[in-house]
């Protein structure tokens, strides 16, 4: 299951990084064989708590948004629902504040749009 999500994650990566072609090639691939190869291949969290980490790090940095778009899909394709990925970013208030987590949100929310996905209150 995890090199399938893997690889779903680097087929997502790979579609974002043709703005690197022409000035930066190799950093794509340094991403690719670092994070996914090292990193995700490691043992001790499961593809969903991964993933989770992922989702709150890049939301509490600010600024990650195309990333977080990235792995907000990768979250929803292990298992973890709309209501889960939203109550993990809003989790995050305290210690990163609203600006942070409304991107989030908002970044969520549009792909949960495109894949006609709904969040149930």
């Amino acid at each position: 299951m995890l090199l399938k999500v893997t690889s779903i994650v680097i087929e997502l990566w790979r579609r974002r990084q043709d703005s690197l072609k022409g000035i930066a090639p190799d950093l794509g691939k340094y991403v690719v064989e670092f994070a996914f190869g090292n990193i995700d291949s490691r043992k001790g969290l499961d593809l969903k708590q991964r993933q989770l980490v992922t989702n709150a790090t890049l939301a509490t940095q600010g600024g990650c948004e195309p990333q977080l778009n990235v792995h907000i899909n990768a979250v929803l394709n292990v298992g973890l629902t709309p209501n889960e990925v939203i109550e993990a970013i809003t989790h995050c208030v305290p210690s990163i504040g609203f600006p942070r987590v409304l991107n989030a949100t908002l970044v969520a929310k549009q792909i949960f749009e495109e894949r006609n996905l709904k969040v149930t209150n």
